[in-house]
């Protein structure tokens, strides 16, 4: 059996860092992932995927990744369930990711970045426009564009 997993996409929001009764870090956040193809208006879509790390790894997304961070994960596909303040059975798909790629330098956005981009403003800006989490403008999801 395989069951592998690998992404790569931008945060949807800062990470959230909560530690087990046992003191164990783990961090949860979403992934945007854009899909290969286009849509009937000729725009690409998304793909909104959760996703949780553990351990010291969950410390380091949670200190060094924040909202529209590229990154990469590597891990696993598992369903869990839990019973809803309804009394309905609840079901979460996630990826367990086992590894965390920070895709951006460290000092991405900080003067030193910014004063090597100047030198080629017009596909920095370019990049910047077709880019949805370049700053920190919000972007209006439906709740029904949501898989979960």
């Amino acid at each position: 059996m395989m069951n592998r997993t690998v992404l790569v996409g931008r945060l949807t929001k800062d990470p959230e860092l909560r530690y087990t009764p046992n003191g164990v870090p783990t961090a949860s956040f979403t992934l945007a992932v854009n899909r290969s193809f286009k849509n009937a208006q000729g725009e690409t879509e998304a793909d909104f995927i959760n996703c949780v790390v553990w351990r010291k790894p969950a410390e380091n997304v949670a200190n060094f990744l924040k909202k529209g961070s590229l990154a990469g994960v590597d891990g696993r596909i598992q369903t869990r369930s839990y019973e809803g303040q309804d009394g309905k059975r609840v079901y979460v798909t996630e990826v367990q990711a086992e590894s965390v790629q920070f895709l951006e330098p460290k000092g991405n956005g900080s003067s030193q970045q910014n004063n090597s981009n100047r030198a080629d403003s017009n596909s920095s800006q370019t990049q910047k426009e077709d880019d949805p989490f370049a700053d920190d403008r919000e972007i209006d999801i439906d709740d029904s564009d949501l898989p979960f």
